[in-house]
């Protein structure tokens, strides 16, 4: 167990954050789990993650041991797009779950990457080794995992300074009044249908900010690039809903046998993905090649 006293230059400061100054070698979401779940006493007493910090209040740390992972390595094929010592970038197929969780006890990218690579960051947890960020089970595209915690911590405090580059490619029912925009607004968890996710006025939700340009108009769809600046919950699904062209194949914010263009997937796309390396600092960029349903909705001219 550690003790930490907090000084002077702490003062105001939220717990987690004082916490993310002194502990290095735990991410910021990784704090705040442990004072959420007691590992983290301030003042003698279980706190919440934003309790401000005064100087002389007593922090005591118990850190508990890494739990090894349960589940089980599976030789699931993998696209890998890149990879070297610290992490590795993959076109994730479109169907495939990210991590175990209800319903998807295996058969998830998670169990593929335990097969495939010797070790993972353990941060994510023991059911999300390596997990720096996700994508929804029906859309493909760029993905990026940890191998070691350093990475892990870089890379995840790069989405959280929003110094990713995420660019998405996606086919929406009808056709957007504006041919380019930028969408800002606040998404919460859809107050009925738990499933969904909805935009809410403020200060309900978290700030969402996605950019788009469409890049192609058909008769009764769209091909349209979305910038993702933030990274909500069903984020690009959400804002496309908001705009009234929902994105075709979305069987929980549209309904896909009233839209006129029938498709096999939910057509999102995680199409060009930058970052820096943590450890070289080279800024690398990554694209995964357009998924074959998306042909019909091409210009023929090219890009």
């Amino acid at each position: 167990m550690e003790i930490l006293i907090t000084d002077d230059e702490a003062s105001g400061m939220r717990l987690d954050r004082f916490l993310a100054s002194q502990l290095p070698e735990c991410s910021r979401s990784r704090i705040q789990s442990l004072i959420k779940d007691g590992h983290i006493l301030f003042n003698g007493v279980q706190s919440k993650p934003r309790q401000p910090v005064s100087p002389g209040d007593t922090v005591l740390v118990d850190l508990p041991e890494p739990v090894q992972a349960t589940v089980s390595p599976q030789e699931i094929p993998l696209t890998v797009l890149f990879e070297d010592a610290d992490l590795l970038v993959i076109d994730k197929a479109c169907g495939m779950v990210v991590h175990p969780g209800p319903g998807n006890a295996d058969g998830t990218l998670v169990n593929a990457l335990l097969h495939h690579c010797d070790n993972l960051s353990g941060i994510g947890g023991v059911l999300r080794p390596g997990i720096v960020h996700r994508l929804d089970k029906d859309t493909s595209g760029c993905l990026v995992v940890a191998k070691n915690d350093a990475a892990h911590r870089a890379l995840s405090a790069q989405f959280a300074d929003r110094t990713v580059s995420k660019e998405y490619l996606a086919v929406v029912d009808g056709r957007p009044r504006e041919d380019r925009a930028r969408i800002e607004n606040r998404i919460a968890r859809h107050p009925v249908n738990r499933m969904k996710m909805a935009v809410v006025a403020a200060p309900a939700g978290k700030p969402a900010v996605t950019e788009f340009e469409v890049l192609h108009k058909l008769e009764h769809a769209s091909l349209v690039r979305c910038d993702l600046h933030t990274g909500r919950t069903h984020q690009i699904r959400v804002h496309m809903k908001s705009l009234r062209t929902p994105i075709l194949g979305d069987e929980i914010y549209a309904r896909p046998e009233k839209q006129k263009v029938r498709v096999p997937r939910l057509m999102l796309h995680s199409w060009k993905l930058a970052f820096t390396h943590p450890a070289s600092g080279e800024r690398l960029h990554f694209e995964a090649p357009v998924p074959v349903e998306f042909a019909p909705f091409l210009p023929e001219e090219g890009w």
